[in-house]
């Protein structure tokens, strides 16, 4: 499948945004985090923009020359999580710029922190997004494996949290595993760790 990529900047911050606000409002997690409909549809994007904003800042965001998805990524190098993830402040300045009487959005950040993998460097796949009636087109699949390729030929792992089954039987196909046991958010749905060894080639 033959799909343009390109690394996307600061002027396509509202595409972006956009995009994912359209992917996620609906997924499980989402769902979790942002309770009842019009709640949701009144912080999901301002969510969505938080992420973006950290990722165009220390990491890349690639995305579809049509516009229609998107992948944000962030370098992880050994030992970022070796300070207690208690201590790290992103998760309550998130919560406190998009809701700050959510609990739930600082939560999420810092139960994510406590299972991502600390002693390897790695890129991390924070999320990919596509456009709601694109999803199934094979999209993801084509933002993904350049990346991974270039991870193989680095030697470099990978590691993302698949936030519903469906994710999580694409990145099973790519080569990701579980890493131990899956994430159960408290009273709500369950997030899959997943891990991805360079492939030789």
């Amino acid at each position: 499948m033959g799909v343009a990529i390109r690394t996307a900047g600061e002027g396509d911050r509202e595409l972006v945004v956009r995009l994912l606000d359209e992917a996620f409002r609906d997924d499980p997690v989402s769902v979790w985090v942002l309770p009842g409909e019009e709640y949701r549809r009144a912080r999901h994007a301002g969510l969505m923009a938080a992420f973006t904003d950290i990722v165009l800042a220390d990491g890349r965001v690639d995305l579809t020359e049509d516009g229609t998805a998107c992948a944000l990524w962030l370098s992880v190098p050994a030992d970022d999580h070796a300070a207690d993830p208690a201590e790290d402040e992103s998760p309550a300045r998130i919560r406190e710029a998009v809701d700050p009487g959510n609990e739930r959005i600082e939560l999420i950040g810092r139960l994510t922190a406590g299972v991502h993998p600390a002693d390897r460097a790695h890129a991390y796949l924070w999320m990919i997004g596509v456009a709601p009636q694109r999803q199934g087109e094979g999209l993801g699949t084509a933002l993904i494996a350049p990346v991974l390729d270039r991870c193989d030929r680095e030697g470099l792992p990978a590691y993302l949290e698949a936030s519903n089954a469906r994710s999580r039987n694409l990145y099973e196909r790519l080569g990701f595993e579980l890493t131990g046991r899956p994430l159960d958010l408290p009273d709500g749905p369950r997030m899959w760790p997943m891990w991805r060894e360079p492939q030789a080639r």
